[in-house]
């Protein structure tokens, strides 16, 4: 794959629908279009943008969000699904790279998943939250290290984190020692107020800066009708505004557009590749400036899995062999051996 010299980021700020799936699908369609329009050649969303981060679990007690839960589950993604090849073919009609936050359902349980999507409309990488934070405990299960992989795209190499993954440093350094050049940030925006803003922008610029790279970070936002929806207490409301850091950041750790922090846009930047050299030739966290035989990172990257058994396994504890039939001799082994066993004991 050529190596592309300039890319066009862009970072979108914008209202879910807390109604529907496909309302909030439409908007991020609507959305990847206009970016395309603009020259985009990758577009970030925020953090389980589709169909809505769950902001009623920061603001309701447990006892009485089971409704709004169950509605997520209604509402969650599959993947693959209907919804994810309407993005896929999105991002493949107008040659642009889509980094997508989901309500992923699996089943009986909801992740915190991130869907990369490269020009071609391929899905190139998903990923699960490796573990949801505070409240969130409540509403998404947790992820494993197979996600935390850096991936080739049309427009370089490409890393994601959502939320406070920032906050876990081996989990950025995973990304690092992969040599990311764009990295992919996700937060939910309107929560906390200011504070998660401004903690926000420092982790991005650090995050930037210490692993050479470019961050695109996107926020969500909420409308006063949207908060009043989801509580109308007006004291848990101030919970529900602010922390809006919409932003693209260089290996510099500069701005590289002023950053949206409050209502609906799309922020759009240049990305001049260049500078990932130009900073890693001062400082490389994962080369030149390493020291491996000190300090280096052990990352089990397999994907969990809750049965996992071998041929031989199956075969000799189960009666099932690899091929799928049930061996009747595998009862009279074990019988045999519990005998064996018996005898010895008395």
């Amino acid at each position: 794959m050529e190596k592309k010299m300039t890319v066009r980021a862009a970072a979108a700020q914008i209202a879910p629908d807390l109604t529907s799936r496909e309302k909030t699908l439409a908007r991020v369609l609507e959305t990847i279009r206009e970016a395309a329009a603009k020259g985009a050649e990758i577009i970030v969303f925020p953090e389980t943008f589709v169909p809505w981060y769950p902001y009623f679990s920061f603001v309701l007690p447990p006892v009485l969000s089971g409704r709004e839960h169950l509605r997520l589950y209604e509402e969650a993604v599959t993947v693959p699904s209907e919804a994810t090849d309407a993005v896929a073919a999105a991002a493949r009609e107008r040659g642009i790279v889509v980094a997508l936050g989901v309500n992923e359902r699996d089943h009986g349980s909801l992740y915190n998943t991130q869907l990369l999507f490269d020009a071609d409309g391929r899905l190139i990488l998903k990923r699960r939250k490796i573990t949801p934070t505070f409240h969130e405990r409540m509403i998404w299960g947790q992820g494993d290290a197979s996600g935390l992989a850096v991936v080739d795209s049309h427009v370089g190499r490409l890393g994601a984190l959502a939320c406070w993954e920032h906050y876990n440093p081996l989990a950025r350094y995973a990304l690092m020692a992969q040599h990311e050049e764009i990295h992919i940030a996700q937060f939910p925006g309107s929560m906390v107020g200011p504070i998660f803003a401004e903690q926000m922008e420092v982790t991005i610029r650090h995050h930037a800066l210490e692993s050479g790279c470019f961050v695109v970070n996107a926020t969500g936002w909420l409308t006063e009708e949207q908060i009043n929806s989801i509580t109308p207490d007006q004291g848990l409301q101030k919970a529900l505004r602010g922390g809006c850091m919409t932003a693209i950041v260089s290996p510099e750790g500069k701005h590289l557009a002023p950053p949206i922090t409050e209502g609906e846009g799309i922020l759009i930047a240049d990305l001049d590749m260049s500078l990932i050299t130009k900073r890693k030739r001062m400082m490389d966290s994962v080369g030149h400036y390493a020291r491996p035989e000190l300090l280096h990172l052990v990352m089990d990257g397999r994907a969990t899995q809750p049965m996992v058994g071998s041929a031989h396994s199956f075969e000799a504890n189960t009666g099932t062999k690899s091929d799928g039939q049930y061996d009747v001799s595998a009862d009279r082994d074990a019988d045999q051996r519990v005998a064996v066993l018996r005898s010895q004991a008395g």
